[in-house]
Formats: structure tokens, sequence, C-alpha cells
């Protein structure tokens, strides 16, 4: 979700990470092409990964030069198969005035491959060497996400945008789309809302969510699990402070159509059209299949600034959404942090939330 209150620190005033046995920019790409297991654990390839993490990193830059040994643990003990990640905030490859590929991380300039260095030393010590990464880049450092996938488990397709080709990426790299031998993972970070009627703003979100509902029922032919910050929280439930929320505004301004007013992912047109996505795309959210009350603590994925009128204000904006096919399935899906001290959200503002399903039954439907 997009912060109005605090910039960001830029993502050159970190110090670089510590980090040891790192391979060569060139043997990782040469290991992510070939797709090698990892001859030391004997993994088997597996059909359709289990257990799934998504997360915005705000910076996944800042986050391994910051936060890396934490997440890197956290990462260890979850042992998770797919981690989506969002708000990546890297460039996209290509010099400037040249066509972009969304596909790979900035290097033609030298503050760009230092970074590159950094981002992919840290995929290739555990446990992320063991994965494949996918990248779709904004042109600038903006959105942006990556998808880590585990060796063992190969995806049949991955593209990029939400018309499922593969050579059409989203603008600012908002979708990486994958299919599974028996379902479709979808990884999207939702444009913001917004507080205006301007074209950035309410219409971007109203055009996404007519997209988005057009995508979920033309791809129905197989069950979906639908993951990251989707920046809207569905029902009171889902925010700590409902009332704040609604009346929230920006410098004042008051929108003409009132179910515009209110904090960007919890005004009332953003709730009703996602409501009729995950409706007519016969859509569960997993989060709230499973834990029905309210929770002050554990109950929201994403917190405001501990300093000023948003302290202890949160929403829960970060989801897994799996189709009805597949919600028999769900074995968890839990929000790994909690509190006003935005503890277990390794520096980000927003934490984790992870996924377990069950192994589908040889008599599965849900195909």
């Amino acid at each position: 979700m997009k912060r109005f209150f605090k910039p960001v620190e830029k993502d050159g005033s970190s110090k670089k990470p510590t980090i040891s046995a790192a391979s060569s920019v060139k043997e990782i790409e040469i290991a992510k092409e070939t797709a090698a297991v990892d001859e030391d654990k004997n993994e088997i390839t597996k059909k359709d990964p289990l257990k799934y993490l998504t997360w915005n990193a705000n910076s996944f830059l800042l986050r391994v030069k910051n936060d890396w040994p934490e997440f890197s643990k956290f990462i260890e003990n979850y042992d998770p198969d797919v981690i989506a990640i969002q708000e990546v905030r890297m460039p996209a490859a290509g010099s400037k005035g040249a066509p972009k590929n969304p596909r790979e991380l900035k290097d033609d300039t030298k503050p760009s491959r230092e970074e590159k260095q950094v981002i992919m030393r840290a995929l290739s010590i555990p446990p992320f060497k063991n994965f494949n990464v996918w990248w779709s880049l904004s042109d600038s450092k903006y959105a942006g996400t990556a998808l880590l996938i585990k060796k063992c488990i190969q995806p049949k397709m991955v593209s990029f945008s939400l018309d499922g080709t593969g050579s059409k990426h989203e603008p600012d790299g908002r979708v990486i789309l994958a299919e599974f031998e028996s379902f479709r993972l979808l990884n999207t970070y939702v444009p913001n809302n917004g507080w205006k009627e301007e074209e950035s703003s309410f219409p971007r979100r109203r055009k996404w969510d007519k997209r988005m509902l057009e995508f979920v029922l033309r791809t129905s032919d197989k069950p979906l699990i639908w993951c990251g910050d989707l920046n809207v929280s569905h029902q009171d439930i889902d925010v700590s402070h409902p009332e704040f929320f609604s009346a929230a505004k920006l410098n004042g301004y008051v929108p003409p159509n009132k179910e515009d007013c209110g904090q960007p992912g919890f005004t009332l047109s953003e709730r009703k059209r996602f409501g009729t996505i995950l409706k007519e795309g016969k859509l569960v959210d997993a989060y709230r299949y499973l834990h029905k009350d309210k929770d002050m603590q554990c109950g929201f994925s994403w917190s405001g600034n501990p300093i000023g009128k948003y302290r202890g204000k949160r929403m829960r904006i970060d989801y897994f959404i799996v189709s009805e096919k597949l919600k028999d399935r769900i074995v968890a899906c839990e929000i790994r942090g909690q509190g006003i001290e935005l503890e277990g959200f390794y520096g980000s503002d927003h934490c984790p939330v992870t996924l377990e399903l069950s192994g589908a039954s040889p008599n599965s439907n849900e195909n």
C-alpha cells in the first residue's frame, strides 16, 4: 500500500549486506536457466506447490540490505514452495531511451550493477538458492513484482499480464501469472485507489477491477490462487478503526461520489467491486474463511507509522484468494506480524502472509 505519511529512505542510503559465498551474476543466471534441483537435499519434483508466502517488501533492495538475516531465518523455518513479492522497486534492464526488459534487473550503470549484484548475491545463498526467480519490473524504482518458486517445482508457463500473454508485461510490473498442473497462481501488486477523481487514481483503479473481474471469469477453466497486496480491506472487520478510515481525507478533499470517500483501500466503491470479483469468480478469502473473528493483534497485514495519526491504525490488504474448489484444502492461512511496533514486518510496512494447502486427492474434481 502506498504510504501517505512518511517518505521511504533512498535505496542507496543503507549499508550493503554482509553476505558470503557469493556466486557471480552469470553463474546465478545459468543456475536459474537450468533449474537444477539441489542435489544435497535429493528433492523429488512435485507437481504442484503446497506452501506459499506473499509479502509487500516496500523495496526489495532495502530489505536485502537491512533486514535479510531475519527474513532469511523466517523463510528457512517456514520453508515455502512459493514466495510472491510485491513492490520490488528495482528498475528494469535497458539504457536511457532504449526499450526496457521487465524480466531483468537494470545493470547498465555502475550503481545499477552494484545494486543488482547485492540482490543476486542474496538470492544465491540458502535458503533462496533453492528457488528460481521471475521478475516483472517497472522502468523506474517503482512498483514491480517477483515470484520465487522452488527449483524442484516447475510451472507449466509463466506470463506477466492479465491477458495471459507471455511477452506482454502489465504497466509497472504489477502481475506475474504461473500455471501449474491443476491451478493457476496470480501474484499482483494492485494499484492504489488514491484520493481523487483523476487519471492516476479512481479511474485507474476502476479499470483494474474491471479487468480483474474479466480475468477471473475468463480463466475459470482452472482453479485460481490469487495473492499479493490487493490494496483493499473488504469488510469493517478487516481494519482496526473503521470510523477513522471511512472519514479519512487528504487535504480536506471530498470526492463528488460519496462511495469514493475515505481511506484508499477502504472506500465503499472499492469494497463493493472486490466483493463482486469474489462472488462472480467463485473465490474465497482464505484468511477470513479460517478466521471468523476480529483479531486486533494479528489480524492485519499493513500498519501505519508508529508516529503520527496513523499510529495503531491497521488494515488487512494482503491476501490469499482461492477458488471455491480449493477451499476444503486450506490447512492454514496466517498473518505473520503483529502490533503497533511492526513486529514481524522485517522492515516493511507490510508483514508476510502464508497459505498452506493439503495435497489434492486422486479423485479431486478441481479441474
